[in-house]
């Protein structure tokens, strides 16, 4: 077993091998005042921007079952039920908190242990002494939070106020009444409005992107798309056949093109970017406050490579996503609220075909929706890299592959799709929209269907 002292981190794979866990409080209270324990689900702001995941005396579980509390036991005051599987996407952090009522304070309890216990075993403990604190009338105990996979943080620090005083500083609103779901209706008015306040701030700082977000818009709408949500992510190809594409800026603007359909599906305003040649690279998000140039700085940073590999980034992007399988072998359906459209775009074909397969099976059962995109004649070319010497031939065969992804047995669902076209700038954006959509929305029926989406 493990021991925390105030301030010691530990990634948690360390700690457990599974991300179920019941976390467990247990104080001796000299002051014999009521004691709540409470979990705070934030965002990746430390935000309560749902109060759906604010686990407390008056709301015990939270929608999709990933949190909820069980009650006392033992010499355990509270214990929490933790699926970090099935939290949503959104969800980064757990804050577990605890207030004590009346005059007292918590200078006045005796001590305090929080126990990670997985399959019935105390895997480690943080334990406190009411020495520790003033007059503080909260405790933020502990917090598990994912940044780049599941760490946990023993933070044993007072906080002025109750539980009203936590629920201002995450960003929560007290109410008399249980926190209703959030629910996405035609109306939408908590999302429409989040809409209205992004298409104001697009026309501000990327005015040259209104015209774009409107047209994907229209694709949608054939869809009955248009107050749908997801996670948007463009992998790009950067290996060295593709130097002409990046530097003729066709790819800043087919990445803006999708940065575009992205606003429509979240309004934050960005997309999660990816790249992969030899190697992969998860390069953080492009967006409407940095998007001017990006693309160029890119390779500044990520020069072309000599390889493609299609299957190791894939890998990586399951794994940003989907941390409890690090983009391993997967077999059972994990269910999520929000789905990820990854486009993925590249010149020719992989050197890892057989990896690539596996994930594509393994990701079937994982909300993640795949549309691939070739760039390139069908006929054999041969084109110039841009490294001095190095050639690289392109033929027909080299898209067979991915066609035949689209048709790959042994997944849990049909999860991608494939089109290819000989060069970006000569398909116009109401022709890509209706590509990028044209086996999406049967995607999502079935990933509900299969209980891989709420």
């Amino acid at each position: 077993m493990k021991d925390f002292v105030r301030g010691q981190k530990s990634k948690l794979s360390d700690i457990a091998t599974s991300q179920q866990l019941i976390i467990a409080l247990s104080c001796i209270n000299s002051a014999n005042a009521a004691l709540d324990v409470s979990c705070f689900g934030l965002d990746a702001n430390d935000k309560l921007s749902d109060d759906r995941y604010l686990i407390f005396y008056n709301q015990k579980s939270s929608p999709c079952g990933s949190i909820s509390a069980i009650g006392q036991e033992g010499d355990y005051i509270e214990r929490f039920n933790i699926d970090l599987s099935k939290l949503p996407l959104y969800i980064k952090k757990l804050v577990f908190v605890m207030t004590i009522d009346g005059s007292a304070v918590m200078s006045q309890i005796k001590s305090g242990r929080l126990s990670i216990i997985e399959s019935g075993i105390e895997m480690a403990k943080f334990q406190f002494e009411g020495a520790d604190f003033a007059s503080e009338k909260a405790l933020i105990i502990a917090e598990l939070y994912f940044k780049d996979f599941w760490r946990f943080t023993a933070v044993g620090q007072g906080f002025n106020g109750g539980l009203s005083a936590l629920l201002s500083h995450f960003g929560g609103t007290e109410t008399s009444t249980p926190p209703q779901p959030q629910k996405e209706s035609a109306s939408g008015t908590q999302m429409e409005s989040k809409r209205v306040s992004l298409e104001k701030k697009i026309a501000e700082k990327a005015p040259q992107l209104v015209s774009l977000v409107k047209t994907a818009q229209v694709s949608l709408q054939k869809h009955n798309l248009t107050q749908h949500t997801a996670k948007v992510a463009l992998c790009l190809d950067i290996s060295a056949s593709m130097s002409a594409l990046y530097s003729s800026g066709k790819m800043q603007t087919l990445a803006e093109r999708v940065l575009a359909l992205g606003c429509n599906f979240d309004d934050d305003g960005s997309i999660d970017m990816f790249l992969f040649g030899e190697q992969p690279h998860a390069v953080g998000q492009f967006g409407i406050d940095n998007f001017n140039g990006f693309i160029k700085q890119l390779l500044r940073n990520y020069p072309l490579e000599g390889g493609t590999y299609y299957g190791r980034v894939m890998k990586v992007i399951r794994n940003f996503y989907f941390p409890d399988a690090r983009g391993d072998k997967r077999t059972s359906a994990v269910i999520a609220e929000k789905p990820v459209y990854v486009m993925f775009v590249t010149d020719g074909a992989t050197a890892d075909q057989s990896a690539t397969e596996e994930q594509l099976r393994w990701s079937s059962y994982e909300p993640i929706f795949w549309q691939f995109m070739a760039i390139g004649k069908s006929k054999k070319d041969v084109k110039k890299t841009g490294i001095k010497g190095w050639f690289q031939s392109v033929s027909a065969s080299d898209f067979a592959f991915l066609e035949n992804l689209d048709t790959l047995s042994g997944r849990y669902v049909d999860n991608a799709n494939f089109f290819s076209v000989e060069d970006p700038q000569h398909i116009s954006d109401n022709e890509l929209y209706d590509l990028l959509m044209a086996e999406y929305p049967a995607w999502l029926k079935l990933a509900k269907e299969k209980r891989l989406l709420y």
